[in-house]
């Protein structure tokens, strides 16, 4: 063959495949680039619908990425979309008047049980009365035993005083002035809570419903004054302790924020949540 065409003909080849190497690096960095971030975060007690409702909806739509920040307070959350840190925020209360400048939409998504449960360890006791919260709670009772249960000792799990957590047992059956247990663990999240009650015998914390059912937590779910935790007494008003999913962000999203917000509140997105154990607003 001549030397001059097999040049040409090497070099061509060449040429060519290095064109379509970088034409498919380009293509790739191109939809890299056109891939959409969405930055959620929001209190502890709000995190699992957020997560739920993100995770299905990136599973659908290839280009948008979801970032979940660490879990906070519903005050630090909120103000973290008016400072543009995040897209969206999960908050488990209204906006106060102070935050409720204009600059935000705050929109009620789900209502979730407050849970008291214990580790499966805790033979015997599937309801408790008010009192005999009150009793546990503040540590004047502090063995199984006395409650009709085994001789173990109780392990009380806690939350902050300015958690809806501990907000709603006050309100709901401890009250404001009762005194805490002395040898109380206090978790500042709640995942921090459910990990520690799966793995501590004997122990006692209120959490998520919707969590336990969604993970089929092996816990002993806690009836109250002979009232099931379960979303059909939520939803008829017999089970009243449960505390509000709502989301938070800003009053002109971006195009793609937007439209989750369309899919979180549409009969869709409320599937998903009622199948997880949540009682949806829409």
């Amino acid at each position: 063959m001549n030397r001059n065409l097999l040049f040409t003909l090497v070099f061509g080849m060449t040429a060519f495949l290095g064109t379509t190497s970088c034409n498919s690096s380009n293509s790739t960095q191109a939809e890299v680039k056109t891939q959409q971030e969405i930055k959620l975060g929001g209190s502890s007690s709000t995190h699992v619908a957020m997560k739920l409702l993100g995770d299905a909806y990136a599973n659908q739509n290839q280009d948008i990425k979801f970032t979940f920040l660490p879990q906070g307070q519903s005050g630090s959350s909120i103000a973290g979309v008016k400072k543009g840190l995040r897209d969206i925020a999960g908050a488990s209360r209204k906006l106060k008047p102070k935050e409720d400048d204009g600059s935000v939409i705050y929109k009620q998504l789900a209502t979730d049980g407050l849970l008291v449960a214990t580790h499966p360890s805790v033979k015997g006791i599937n309801n408790l009365t008010t009192s005999q919260l009150k009793a546990i709670y503040s540590g004047a009772v502090t063995n199984w035993q006395q409650l009709g249960g085994e001789n173990a000792e109780i392990v009380v799990l806690d939350r902050p005083e300015d958690e809806s957590a501990k907000k709603l047992l006050r309100q709901y059956y401890l009250g404001k002035e009762l005194k805490n247990a002395p040898k109380a663990a206090i978790m500042r999240y709640e995942p921090e809570l459910i990990n520690a009650l799966q793995n501590t015998p004997y122990s006692i914390g209120a959490f998520s419903l919707a969590y336990t059912i969604s993970n089929k937590l092996p816990v002993n779910r806690l009836s109250i004054n002979d009232i099931e935790p379960t979303p059909a007494n939520i939803k008829s008003g017999k089970y009243k302790m449960v505390r509000t999913i709502g989301v938070v962000w800003n009053k002109k999203p971006s195009e793609a924020t937007q439209k989750y917000l369309d899919f979180a509140f549409s009969e869709a997105g409320a599937e998903i949540l009622n199948n997880s154990g949540f009682v949806p607003s829409t």
